[in-house]
């Protein structure tokens, strides 16, 4: 597909890939074909090689960057807004309750066994998710910087990246063995190191 998108073919395109998504995650990648995602979608063939030329691979790329769009967009409006630490226990229990919900089926996880990360753009998917949640993570801990419930000198950056490697492993685990036990002792253990230092320094 050449040139940039209408309006209109902007929605038809976010159409296609929304019930895509919601196909798959029915369905299972291995086992949903075009013609499924064509009948959810009310789309034709022509249309769906229309945005999505190089065919399933293409649009399962296109999914795989909406279901990492949406890991970051089922944590709001309490990822975007961690300047309390009533707004971290918020988070805290939405990312438990999104990922209990979730189960031991990841739908990004199973796109990528599927389509493999040396596809192009699927590295730079996860590449992104990671860099745009870590950085939400960063921007929460400064916040309670500036509001005085942690001191000037916490590192940022490496609080962020551990806090956001602990709830990694603690999924991982989640989706071995259907328990959230690990997940929870992820975040809440991160949780309390940050309020530490913060009654540390006051």
């Amino acid at each position: 597909m050449r040139g940039e998108l209408t309006a209109k073919g902007k929605a038809t395109r976010s159409r296609i890939v929304e019930g895509a998504a919601a196909v798959l995650r029915e369905m299972g990648v291995a086992s949903a074909t075009l013609d499924d995602i064509m009948a959810r979608t009310s789309t034709s063939k022509g249309q769906l090689f229309h945005y999505f030329p190089a065919g399933k691979d293409e649009l399962l790329v296109a999914v795989a960057q909406f279901e990492a769009d949406q890991v970051l967009e089922d944590q709001q409006p309490y990822l975007g807004c961690l300047d309390s630490w009533e707004a971290w226990e918020k988070w805290r229990n939405l990312v438990i309750m999104r990922y209990e919900a979730q189960g031991d089926e990841c739908p990004l996880g199973s796109l990528f066994l599927q389509i493999g990360r040396s596809t192009p753009g699927t590295r730079a998917i996860v590449i992104e998710l990671m860099r745009r949640w870590q950085e939400s993570l960063a921007t929460g801990i400064r916040a309670l910087q500036a509001n005085g419930r942690l001191p000037a000198d916490v590192d940022v950056n490496a609080r962020a990246a551990a806090l956001l490697a602990a709830i990694q492993g603690g999924v991982s685990i989640l989706l071995s063995t259907g328990q959230s036990t690990h997940l929870r002792a992820a975040l809440d253990q991160g949780i309390a190191d940050l309020r530490h230092a913060g009654r540390a320094a006051a």
